[in-house]
């Protein structure tokens, strides 16, 4: 006979935190970062920390008395033992001084329970019949997820802890020696200058209409990482991966794209794409190209590729084509903004730069000049709230003709193939525009200063 094992917990513990804040009601801003009262095992300790909560954010004294009160306002004093568990509570405790240590027994007691509860919930879903094992693994990994729903709290730091922390930053940045964990360099050096490289934890936007190059760009940005010692991660939800293979290749290699893809390359090519597979082959870029992906999905394998690989810069293709939690588009608004702020999470979690490209709406061809604004960032403002650098690619050549263009400037050269690339915002340092120079036959993107032609 199998006796049915009890969920994890600690009475002593959790009687310790209630009886601390009867002792010392100021010991409850001490104890609240850690836990909530549903992390109390005991229902009988969950509704005194409850009600202690009520008394805390009324801003009113926490002691025995008081909370006797407030319990018999909620007609559950006698629920919990009357008074005379408030004063079993006062006794069991020896002091208030170790709450934060009780604190976060009771709640890792609490985390140990949810993972129980979910190990359950997972095991219910692979005893279902099912053909679409994607939507159940999904549901696996959502699940799992939600135990690290409340992260450690990062709570106030002395000023001379952070800047222990700068000065090791620095030390990372100028012995490149030593591991990675300074900005990520993103291979355009007026970029790099206007930005100092593209910061970890930052959420980088990069916005464009429809086929002006932003997916190329930021694959750009990707393998200029990854040939500076980054490790980089693409999530390709619009391009196959052989789409990608091939993009970069003829990038690297500098052949015609449209040649490369039907295979008519001369035998001097053959040997430059030989030349690049084998350079490319090296570099530590990692493809997904799974078309329909959650933020659940997504940051579960980012996870696991910096746990195996590393990870340094991370590349979604696009913003939009994320599926939103619910699967419905009825709310895209909010769907947007849950997913742009996730995004900033996954940035700062995986301590990672993320350039993610957006769609902008249709205000941008409506507009004379057609020059983007912060406010075209498609389905959400809380896109331009969640991100700290937020760039639109603009070309000129897209919108008008060389007749068109000698009509209406005519002292200015027509700009073929020339992009600007606009910093609209940026959370912690300047804005500005700079040029690049797009080759259209490699599917790549240079700096405009190193283009011989102009």
């Amino acid at each position: 006979m199998y006796a049915e094992k009890l969920l994890p917990h600690d009475l002593e513990a959790e009687e310790a935190v209630v009886g601390s804040v009867l002792i010392d009601g100021d010991c409850f801003s001490r104890v609240a970062p850690y836990i909530k009262a549903d992390d109390f095992y005991r229902e009988r300790n969950q509704l005194c920390f409850a009600a202690c909560e009520a008394l805390f954010q009324r801003n009113e004294a926490i002691d025995q008395v008081t909370l006797a009160r407030e319990l018999s306002r909620a007609s559950q004093l006698e629920t919990v033992g009357g008074m005379a568990y408030l004063s079993h509570l006062i006794s069991v405790t020896p002091t208030s001084v170790h709450s934060e240590h009780y604190a976060t027994v009771v709640a890792r007691t609490a985390t140990m329970r949810k993972l129980i509860d979910v190990a359950s919930r997972i095991s219910t879903l692979g005893y279902q019949d099912t053909d679409d094992i994607d939507a159940t693994l999904r549901q696996a990994e959502d699940a799992l997820f939600t135990v690290r729903g409340t992260e450690s709290q990062r709570g106030f730091m002395p000023l001379r802890q952070i800047y222990d922390q700068y000065l090791e930053d620095q030390a990372a940045i100028a012995d490149p020696i030593r591991e990675n964990s300074g900005p990520v360099m993103v291979g355009y050096s007026d970029l790099d200058e206007l930005l100092g490289g593209v910061q970890r934890s930052d959420l980088v936007i990069l916005g464009a209409r429809p086929s002006l190059g932003k997916s190329t760009l930021a694959l750009n940005i990707c393998l200029n990482a990854a040939k500076n010692g980054a490790s980089a991660g693409v999530f390709s939800l619009e391009m196959s991966r052989e789409q990608l293979a091939l993009r970069i290749l003829s990038s690297e290699a500098e052949i015609d794209s449209h040649r490369l893809r039907l295979g008519l390359v001369t035998e001097a090519e053959g040997d430059r794409i030989t030349d690049a597979i084998g350079q490319l082959s090296d570099l530590p870029v990692y493809i997904d190209d799974t078309p329909f992906q959650s933020m659940i999905e997504m940051r579960s394998k980012a996870r696991r590729l910096s746990l195996e690989h590393g990870l340094d810069l991370l590349v979604v293709d696009y913003l939009q084509l994320i599926q939103g939690r619910s699967g419905r588009s009825d709310n895209r608004v909010q769907e947007i903004s849950e997913i742009s702020r996730s995004l900033k999470i996954m940035a700062r979690d995986l301590n990672i730069a993320l350039i993610t490209c957006s769609q902008l709406s249709r205000g941008v061809e409506q507009r004379t000049g057609h020059r983007p604004l912060l406010s075209d960032l498609r389905d959400s403002g809380s896109i331009e709230q969640d991100a700290d650098v937020v760039m639109f690619l603009h070309r000129e050549d897209v919108y008008f003709t060389e007749e068109e263009w000698a009509q209406q400037f005519p002292a200015r050269p027509y700009p073929k193939n020339v992009a600007d690339l606009i910093v609209a915002k940026h959370r912690n340092g300047p804005t500005g525009n700079l040029q690049l120079f797009f080759r259209d036959n490699f599917v790549r993107f240079d700096s405009y200063h190193q283009v011989d032609e102009f």
